[in-house]
């Protein structure tokens, strides 16, 4: 076996490797990604809401202070 052939025996399977391990690596980032954006769009909704909540509240109180 020469040289060049003992290379490809070894260097192509960690070729191969590490290009299935690079796009594993993407893969993930971008599930990380999308549930991320879900938990940005999770905490908008509870602010608005909480923000709506303490309206009301605010609303309640100076109704009861007026009294």
């Amino acid at each position: 076996m020469t040289n060049q052939r003992l290379y490809l025996v070894i260097g192509l399977p960690v070729l191969s490797n590490g290009a299935l391990i690079g796009l594993l690596m993407a893969y993930i980032a971008a599930r990380f990604d999308a549930i991320n954006r879900r938990f940005d769009d999770m905490r908008d909704l509870w602010r608005s809401e909480l923000k709506r909540v303490e309206e009301v509240l605010d609303a309640r109180l100076k109704h009861l202070e007026q009294q």
